[in-house]
């Protein structure tokens, strides 16, 4: 009886076993042709897609109908043209305004109310694309890049032919003005003034748009914030004192070849101070409206770019002509 009684049980738990490794088996089974089919399913839905794409742009006449590549083919846009007529526009009554030509200085206000424009138009367009429609991708990002620095180089050359001119005429100076340097006649500033605290401020403003930047890339919001309202605030500061600066000062532009450096060099180093204030209030907005991520914010990053670029330039403006040029 004992021993049929574990044939019997031995039998049962047998049956279990072989119950349990065919509901096993079915389960592998099922699970295998589910993913089978899910991924017939999205090579079927992205071949609908794709002829459903090709009707509907048969139907409107587009002659790419699918993109197979990273890149953004930028929509036809009229910035261009208006960029050129805003400076050619400012440029022409800059000259007119120089020579004190009636209405130069309406048209070079003009010209460069253009480039204002232009500039706010311009920038609403690529925030859509980068934020709204998506055509920043990493390989954009990446040629966007390569073109910010390209452009800070092109600026850096920009600068150099003020310097050289600086450097040309201080180095070796001519009977015309004295042989002397600074040209007889000349009363400098006083380096440790008001152009002590700009280097201040603009050093203090790049710091904190630093700040600003890795509180981005670390998530921190608000901190971000307050480092960007803080570099503003002391940009504001910088062009407030120069402008004051230019008003006291004892020469004008046209008091030799020292006037006319000193000027242009300072006067260009002031826009560019004055489009990156314009710079970083757009990336204020834009970061109030959450446009900015952790991995995504080439926006913010061509900005500070730009703004240490600037303050670069003016430790060299500070060091040659301000103090070694007053010596």
């Amino acid at each position: 009886m004992e021993k049929d009684l574990l044939k019997i049980t031995s039998g049962r738990l047998m049956e279990k076993d072989l119950l349990k490794k065919k509901k096993k088996m079915g389960r592998d089974f099922l699970e295998k042709m589910g993913k089978e089919l899910s991924k017939r399913m999205e090579k079927d839905r992205e071949l609908v897609f794709v002829e459903l794409q090709k009707i509907i742009n048969k139907k409107r006449k587009v002659k790419h109908p699918v993109q197979r590549h990273p890149f953004h083919l930028v929509d036809p846009s009229p910035w261009p043209l208006f960029t050129s007529v805003g400076a050619f526009t400012t440029t022409f009554g800059g000259v007119l305004y120089f020579h004190g030509f009636l209405g130069g200085e309406m048209v070079l206000s003009f010209g460069f109310l253009i480039i204002l424009f232009v500039m706010f138009l311009w920038w609403r367009d690529v925030i859509r694309e980068a934020t709204f429609q998506g055509h920043h991708t990493f390989a954009v990002q990446t040629g966007l890049r390569m073109g910010m620095i390209l452009f800070i180089v092109s600026e850096v050359m920009f600068f150099m032919a003020f310097f050289w001119a600086f450097f040309h005429s201080s180095l070796a100076p001519t009977v015309d003005i004295g042989a002397v340097w600074p040209p007889k006649g000349i009363e400098v500033l006083n380096p440790w003034e008001v152009p002590f605290l700009n280097t201040v401020l603009l050093l203090t403003s790049g710091a904190s748009l630093t700040y600003a930047h890795h509180a981005i890339v670390a998530g921190l919001r608000s901190e971000a914030l307050y480092g960007l309202v803080v570099t503003l605030v002391l940009a504001i500061f910088f062009t407030g004192f120069q402008v004051l600066e230019y008003l006291e000062a004892p020469f004008s532009i046209s008091d030799s070849i020292y006037g006319s450096c000193f000027y242009m060099a300072t006067g260009f180093h002031g826009l560019h101070v004055f489009i990156g204030s314009c710079f970083l209030f757009i990336c204020l907005v834009r970061l109030q409206q959450h446009h900015f991520t952790k991995k995504h914010h080439f926006g913010f990053e061509a900005a500070a770019w730009y703004w240490h670029f600037v303050d670069v330039v003016w430790l060299f403006l500070f060091v040659t002509i301000y103090w070694w040029g007053g010596l």
